[in-house]
C-alpha cells in the first residue's frame, strides 16, 4: 500500500523516548532517527501534529516531585514539554521539514501560542505543529492534550508510540505470558485499567469517537506502516 489510510494524525511521543537509553535529556542519535521516520510520513502527504512529553526531564506526578506543590510540579513538567518541542522542531527542520511550535503556556520568544485555527492552517500549508506545554493547565496530563488537541484538529487518529508492540493485560516487559490486544473497545480499557493512555485522555477520545492505535516505536518504519494502514500494534476504538 502507498496510499496513506489517514489524511491528518497526532502523533504521541513520550519524553522517554526522545531520552532513548540514557534516560534523561535528549539523546541526539535518537531523535533524529525519530525526525527521520517523521519526515517519511510527511512525504506522503500526511498532515502531521505532535505532542510531545516531558519525562525525560521532570514529571509533575513523578517520585521526585512528591514533596512538591502539585501545580508547581506540573508546570515544571509543562515546560519541559516545551524543551523537548524545540528539540524535535531542530531535528525535523535539519530533515527538511517545515515545523511550527505552538505552546499553551505563551512565551513568545520561543514559540507560538497555541490558536486552533492557526495551527489548522499550519497543517494544511505541509508544515508539521509540535504541541507543547501539554493542556496549560495542572492535573491534566500529555494524554489527555493529546486527546484534546487531536479532536480540535480534527484528526483522523491518535498515534500512539510507545516501547512496546501494543496494549497488553499486563507489562510485558515484565510479566511473561502478557496478553496482547490486537483491537480493544474505549470501554474495556477503562473496565480493565489498562495503562495505555490516562483514563481521562481515554473518555475523551469515546466521546468522540476518535480511534487510538498504539504501536512501538523501538522497530524503524513502524510509524510509516501505520500511516498505511497495516495492522500492527493495537487499535482502541468503539
Amino acid at each position: 500500500m502507498t496510499s496513506p489510510a489517514f489524511k491528518r494524525v497526532l502523533l504521541k511521543l513520550s519524553g522517554e523516548a526522545l531520552a532513548a537509553h540514557q534516560g534523561f535529556g535528549v539523546d541526539q542519535s535518537r531523535i533524529h532517527e525519530i525526525a527521520g521516520e517523521i519526515a517519511e510520513v510527511h512525504k506522503l502527504g500526511v498532515q502531521i501534529a505532535i505532542v510531545v512529553g516531558g519525562g525525560n526531564f521532570f514529571r509533575g506526578v513523578a517520585h521526585q516531585a512528591k514533596e512538591m506543590d502539585r501545580v508547581s510540579a506540573d508546570h515544571m513538567g509543562m515546560l519541559a514539554t516545551v524543551i523537548n518541542g524545540l528539540a524535535l522542531q531542530d531535528a525535523l527542520e535539519k530533515q527538511g521539514v517545515y515545523t511550527r511550535v505552538q505552546s499553551a503556556i505563551e512565551m513568545n520568544q520561543v514559540a507560538e501560542p497555541f490558536i486552533r485555527r492557526r495551527a489548522i492552517r499550519h497543517l494544511e500549508k505541509g508544515r508539521v505543529v509540535i504541541f507543547a506545554g501539554g493542556t496549560g493547565n495542572p492535573y491534566f496530563s500529555t494524554d489527555t492534550a493529546a486527546s484534546l488537541r487531536a479532536m480540535e484538529i480534527k484528526a483522523d487518529a491518535i498515534l500512539k508510540a510507545t516501547k512496546v508492540d501494543g496494549i497488553y493485560d499486563a507489562d510485558p516487559l515484565k510479566v511473561d505470558g502478557a496478553r496482547k490486544f490486537n483491537q480493544i473497545t474505549y470501554m474495556d480499557v477503562l473496565k480493565l485499567g489498562l495503562k495505555v493512555m490516562d483514563s481521562t485522555a481515554i473518555s475523551l477520545c469515546k466521546d468522540n469517537n476518535l480511534p487510538i492505535v498504539v504501536f512501538s516505536l523501538n522497530e524503524r518504519g513502524n510509524i510509516r506502516r501505520v500511516v498505511l494502514g497495516e495492522r500492527i500494534g493495537s487499535l482502541v476504538s468503539a
